[in-house]
């Protein structure tokens, strides 16, 4: 992995660069994975890397479990350190989906420049919107498996067998941040610093995406936008 001090090498323009947009909880990570296998790019999750660093136990993995653990956010700082040396890498040289970052204007600003840096083109933005009742529902039921990272719902997607991961056959868990007071702090959080990247993005090359309803059906809707 290049450092955040290490030169970046130029990516060709025809790179197709996709980010999602949308509260926690609304599926993105889901379309993110389809929307990569579909593209053939790689799918790139702060969320994962974050977790990556605490599962770690590095100084930042420290720092983002006190903040998480909570409902917050981490720095625009940290953040971009992160994400400048994950675009860095070879395999985004052919496009990459970026989910669960920006969060800020501040963020979309860095990451403006990052990308002209490197050659890119501006990012392509799908907003999946859900509605807060639903989030909320949503992300309380989540568990996932501590093997393979697969996620399941216990109403809306639940494993095969209950509490357990239908390829590992291991005990699902519920993630500490998965309970409804830290889900109304990540709504909240999420209302006050993201929401306003719709604004931010609505002139460039923008889609909004009703959420609610099978990810299959989601998709479909995102791949008409796209087309």
């Amino acid at each position: 992995m290049t450092t955040a001090t290490e030169p970046l090498t130029q990516a060709p323009a025809t790179t197709r660069i996709l980010l999602l947009l949308g509260p926690p909880g609304c599926g993105k990570g889901t379309q993110a994975e389809r929307l990569a296998k579909h593209f053939g790019i790689p799918s790139i999750s702060t969320g994962e890397m974050i977790r990556a660093e605490i599962r770690a136990g590095s100084e930042l993995g420290r720092i983002a479990a006190g903040v998480t653990i909570t409902g917050g956010l981490l720095s625009d700082d940290l953040v971009n350190k992160i994400v400048r040396s994950r675009l860095g890498q070879e395999d985004c040289k052919g496009g990459f989906m970026l989910d669960g970052y920006p969060r800020t204007v501040e963020q979309a600003k860095y990451l403006a420049g990052l990308l002209e840096e490197l050659g890119y083109p501006q990012p392509t933005v799908v907003h999946i919107d859900v509605p807060a009742e639903h989030l909320i529902a949503r992300t309380c039921n989540r568990r996932y498996c501590p093997q393979c990272s697969a996620i399941y719902n216990i109403q809306s997607h639940p494993p095969a067998e209950p509490g357990k991961c239908d390829k590992c056959h291991i005990d699902l868990q519920q993630r500490a941040d998965d309970c409804e007071d830290t889900v109304k702090n990540r709504l909240s959080a999420y209302v006050r610093s993201t929401a306003p990247l719709i604004d931010h993005y609505s002139t460039s090359t923008y889609y909004k995406v009703e959420g609610l309803g099978a990810p299959d059906d989601v998709f479909a809707k995102i791949q008409d936008h796209l087309s």
